[in-house]
């Protein structure tokens, strides 16, 4: 016997099948669905229960997770046919992992409490292997006490969380994180150009820019990627532009010009535009490599982070 909530857990993709087995590694009862087989495979070898839909994962659990690309998907998952909502009883809670805007995490909750059911917004930063090693950080919104009986579970994902504030604020400051670093993406990428034009090793540029007051969390991880030559990072440009478009609107409504960013979402689109929407959004740097000619390869350079 145990007193640790079930979870229904839905969105096995790059940072959910992680997620979620950090769930079953902590002891945790989780029942998953994905129309990725395979992922759902994975899990069950580590102690999962395989459900037909969300439905049946989110009845057999009486709390339910997600994890997934979009809002039109979140939405889908939770209020359309089979979805969550048609198996979650009165007084369960939906815990919301995707990153939203805020107006959208609303209103998705709205649907939430007609069916008298709790939600916390729970979007995580860091990148997919910080996920893998159990040390991404979760940004929460919502109802205190909502929080801290589900705490444990978060705790057992996320090394790092953050309670910061009602439902809507996790989603300001996800959009914030994300917008940084793409712009820090960008910064990186002409530092490693001009490092290479400029006739440097990049090697040692790239490690001296981490050991200097210029360093950044995308340059220490991502640049990486970039120097390696896969670019595999795991998130998409259309990704990207969606947080960036994110930003924008969160910007016009506050009141907050986002000069820098406006200039990188711009940038993104001509990356998008290259290499299409499904391209790794690191590949934004490529755009400099393709401009001048100029590749930006050196050795010692992991084809993915945390190999």
């Amino acid at each position: 016997m145990t007193d640790k909530p079930d979870y229904a857990f839905i969105g096995l993709g790059h940072l959910g099948h992680h997620l979620a087995a950090r769930l079953l590694a902590a002891g945790y009862a989780v029942f998953v669905h994905d129309r990725d087989r395979e992922a759902v495979a994975r899990l069950v070898d580590k102690g999962a229960v395989a459900c037909a839909g969300p439905a049946e994962a989110a009845k057999s659990a009486g709390n339910a997770i997600t994890c997934l690309p979009s809002p039109a998907v979140s939405e889908a998952v939770l209020a359309g046919p089979g979805g969550l909502l048609d198996g979650l009883r009165a007084g369960g809670t939906w815990i919301e992992m995707s990153t939203n805007g805020r107006d959208e995490m609303l209103r998705l909750a709205g649907l939430a409490a007609e069916r008298g059911v709790a939600v916390l917004e729970c979007p995580v930063t860091g990148g997919v292997h910080l996920a893998a090693e159990g040390r991404i950080t979760a940004l929460v919104g919502g109802d205190t006490a909502l929080y801290d009986s589900h705490a444990p579970a978060i705790a057992a994902m996320c090394h790092k969380h953050f309670l910061m504030g009602p439902l809507g604020a996790a989603a300001v400051i996800k959009v914030i994180t994300n917008m940084l670093a793409f712009i820090h993406l960008v910064a990186a990428g002409e530092a490693l150009m001009l490092a290479r034009r400029g006739g440097l090793d990049l090697t040692q540029a790239y490690h001296a820019i981490a050991a200097s007051s210029g360093t950044s969390f995308v340059h220490e991880t991502e640049g990486q990627l970039v120097l390696n030559g896969s670019y595999d990072i795991g998130f998409t440009m259309d990704l990207a532009l969606k947080d960036l478009g994110f930003a924008r609107a969160m910007a016009a409504e506050f009141g907050a010009p986002l000069d820098l960013a406006a200039r990188v979402e711009a940038i993104f689109e001509n990356g998008r535009a290259a290499y299409g929407g499904e391209a790794w959004s690191t590949m934004i740097v490529k755009l400099l490599e393709d401009e001048t000619g100029t590749d930006l390869r050196a050795p010692g350079f992991p084809a993915r982070l945390g190999e």
